[in-house]
């Protein structure tokens, strides 16, 4: 590698580092909301049964999840991305209180605890 292409690669490299910072610091409030949703994803069954509810519940998880990144994939603009993460997180708080809603018709309560 000559000392011209070397230059232009470090100074790309350098231009690149310096650009990355700000266009990743941006998040928008439907990623920050999707975020924040998907904290809340249980990561065991409530009160130990794993049975046909706790795995519907997995599959809407997993099928919210690899269609965000389909649409991130596939999104072509801002507006795009917003709206792929709003429908995430949608998603997400959808298939939690559906799962909630059914384990309380079979007498269960799903404990939330909040730590100020």
């Amino acid at each position: 590698m000559n000392r011209f292409a070397l230059a232009l690669a470090l100074v790309s490299g350098a231009l690149a580092t310096l650009a990355t910072p700000a266009i990743a610091g941006v998040v928008s409030f439907e990623e920050q909301s999707a975020r924040a949703e998907a904290a809340r994803i249980f990561a065991q069954p409530v009160a130990g049964g794993e049975g046909r509810l706790w795995f519907n519940y997995q599959t809407d998880v997993l099928e919210a999840k690899r269609e965000l990144t389909s649409d991130l994939r596939h999104a072509t603009d801002t507006e795009d991305m917003r709206d792929a993460w709003d429908e995430y997180r949608s998603e997400l708080g959808n298939a939690r209180r559906t799962y909630v809603k059914k384990l309380r018709k079979r007498g269960y309560q799903a404990a939330v605890v909040t730590v100020y």
